[in-house]
């Protein structure tokens, strides 16, 4: 080994696993490392220290090793500044630009750490205000690269750059925690629905936003009477969605079908499997939803109460969208933008029945937003924790179950 750099991790890194998958990550890089300080922390608020020698064959080895590092939360061993490069072009990044992770991270300038505002993975820093007389100092923000401007500076390598993902709760009481989520049985438990209504409960009485993200299958399943009543009751105060999702809500309420199904009796109506696209242009003819719920032509379901009671929806269109809605985000960087706003203001999110959607909000939003995923697919639960919301809860069990369920816990138990 002929390359070596000093880290240093502190924390609750020994019950989080911090300091094991950094020596993990280490040993399967092909790099070695030698522990030279090390402190336990002996009680429960305690603190553990651990500083290592990290050693690799080469550089290029020595940096994709730190990189993954600092994605753990060790940070290099007496900082310097972050190095800072300008963008050479619209859209293009130094070549050894600096890849956020979700969780909260600080970049060093000038001596001193400064947070980084609106966190969100896979992204760019961009430092502002460096050479600014302001009192407010230097600001470093995140940029997916295709809002990159020519001459934005741009952090590049590991060094002054720290992550703080987050630990274990020391009082083990929520579910919550870092890496606790994980996937439960397939049948709903009374007892983590009863916990997501109390953080829906304490969201709620704190003026926060719960962010439901939602799909076509809550109105299939028979979930969607139930959502409708929790955006009516303020436990909803933001959705994300897709056209399809608003297209069978709303077709759900003048047709009373959904895909061209009776919700109530399941029997396939006449001409049934058009009515989506009889929807689509009943709305479009009014001018809007909002323009169809005011001339009384929707007057119930889940779009309803979101206009009735002013809350704010994004829906963002597809390759596959049939119509679209007037109300659809057809262009994907808008679409994008309005989902990253959503998602970077929400204090909880509801992934319900929808991967895709779940997966691209999920990529917007910081490792310290509680987050709860739904779907009857196990998969797509195991992809969204996979793709890095290790902070999500994810339920393996039909929605059309869950929402109901969460509906009474909400409103007919007392808190």
């Amino acid at each position: 080994m002929t390359v070596a750099q000093t880290v240093e991790l502190e924390g609750h890194i020994i019950d989080s696993g911090t300091m094991g998958n950094c020596f993990g990550v280490v040993m399967e890089m092909g790099g070695e490392f030698e522990v030279e300080a090390f402190e336990v922390g002996r009680h429960k608020h305690d603190e553990t220290y651990c500083r290592m020698t990290v050693l690799a064959e080469t550089e290029s080895d020595l940096r994709a090793i730190l990189h993954e590092l600092n994605q753990q939360g060790a940070t290099v061993a007496d900082p310097r500044d972050a190095r800072l490069e300008t963008a050479p072009a619209d859209q293009v990044v130094p070549v050894d630009f600096y890849s956020t992770t979700n969780h909260p991270t600080a970049v060093r300038i000038d001596g001193q750490w400064v947070e980084v505002e609106n966190i969100e993975m896979d992204c760019a820093l961009v430092v502002e205000g460096i050479e600014s007389e302001a009192d407010d100092g230097p600001r470093v923000s995140t940029k997916v690269l295709n809002a990159v401007e020519e001459g934005d500076l741009v952090v590049t390598g590991e060094s002054g750059i720290r992550v703080d993902p987050p630990e274990r709760p020391r009082d083990g009481g929520s579910s919550f925690g870092f890496m606790q989520g994980g996937v439960s049985s397939e049948r709903p438990s009374a007892s983590l629905i009863e916990e997501i209504a109390d953080e829906m409960r304490e969201v709620n009485e704190s003026d926060g936003t719960v962010l439901a993200v939602c799909g076509p299958a809550i109105v299939h399943s028979g979930g969607r009477d139930a959502l409708a009543d929790l955006v009516r009751a303020g436990y909803i105060g933001a959705l994300s969605a897709g056209n399809g999702f608003a297209v069978h809500d709303l077709e759900r309420d003048l047709y009373g079908t959904s895909l061209g199904v009776d919700t109530e009796s399941l029997e396939h109506p006449r001409k049934g499997h058009k009515h989506h696209i009889y929807t689509i242009s009943e709305i479009v003819r009014a001018g809007g939803i909002a323009e169809a719920v005011a001339d009384g032509i929707v007057d119930e379901g889940v779009m309803y109460e979101c206009i009735e009671n002013d809350v704010p929806y994004v829906l963002a269109g597809s390759v596959r969208d049939d119509g679209p809605l007037p109300n659809t985000i057809t262009d994907s960087i808008e679409a994008q933008n309005a989902i990253r706003e959503q998602a970077q203001e929400a204090d909880m999110v509801l992934m319900l029945s929808t991967l895709l959607h779940s997966v691209a909000v999920g990529n917007c939003l910081p490792s310290t937003t509680k987050t709860v995923c739904v779907d009857i697919n196990p998969a797509t639960v195991t992809q969204l924790l996979d793709r890095g919301s290790a902070q999500a809860i994810g339920m393996v069990t039909d929605i059309g179950t869950f929402i109901p369920m969460l509906r009474d816990e909400l409103l007919e138990s007392t808190p």
